[in-house]
């Protein structure tokens, strides 16, 4: 009788997606319901500072979400499971959660996926276009400016076969108010906008 191998998900929307940095058995595009892509957690080290902090991405309640996950073998957990941990929780600003993804084939497999927590204190909330843009817009932090961050991010994306048009308009104003000739208003922004 032969050894059986049960195995686990990941699923990734942000840098998982093109930066995994486990072993994995198997990937897959897949969809996530009931969460969306959202610049809507204030970074205030890596791409901001307390005094002008950042937006990172999540996954906010609502909408889908297009990524990728990951297949990974049973006796690979325990590293793997380590490892996102450090990576995804350093500030405990998500949740992490067991989520239902619909493969590309067809399948359906319940994914670790982490989620924002809307009960921390770098949640941004709900911000509209204008807010995160304002946001993003010449903040900078330990990790280098928040626009490369969002640029990397719809590069990627679109890498992958994904247009997000949300994340690419976005990408578009905030590139706008870096410019030379935009008024840049971003500094009285975030102070309005950070809890």
């Amino acid at each position: 009788m032969g050894l059986v191998c049960t195995t686990r998900w990941v699923f990734g929307y942000g840098s998982l997606m093109w930066r995994p940095g486990f072993a994995f058995v198997e990937r897959a595009p897949g969809v996530l319901h009931g969460r969306r892509r959202a610049f809507c957690i204030y970074s205030v080290h890596h791409r901001g500072t307390p005094r002008r902090p950042g937006l990172v991405l999540g996954l906010a309640p609502g909408g889908s979400v297009r990524g990728a996950a990951y297949r990974i073998a049973e006796e690979a957990w325990p590293e793997t499971y380590a490892y996102l941990r450090e990576r995804e929780q350093p500030t405990e600003t998500y949740v992490e959660a067991r989520v239902a993804v619909r493969l590309a084939d067809g399948r359906r497999v319940t994914a670790t996926s982490f989620l924002s927590d809307v009960t921390h204190p770098q949640w941004a909330g709900v911000l509209d276009a204008e807010q995160q843009a304002r946001l993003i817009a010449g903040a900078s932090g330990l990790s280098g400016r928040n626009i490369d961050y969002l640029r990397d991010l719809v590069d990627h994306l679109r890498a992958e076969g994904i247009r997000d048009r949300s994340m690419e308009r976005l990408m578009e104003r905030v590139a706008h108010l870096e410019s030379p000739q935009a008024e840049t208003g971003a500094t009285s922004a975030s102070s309005t906008l950070m809890r």
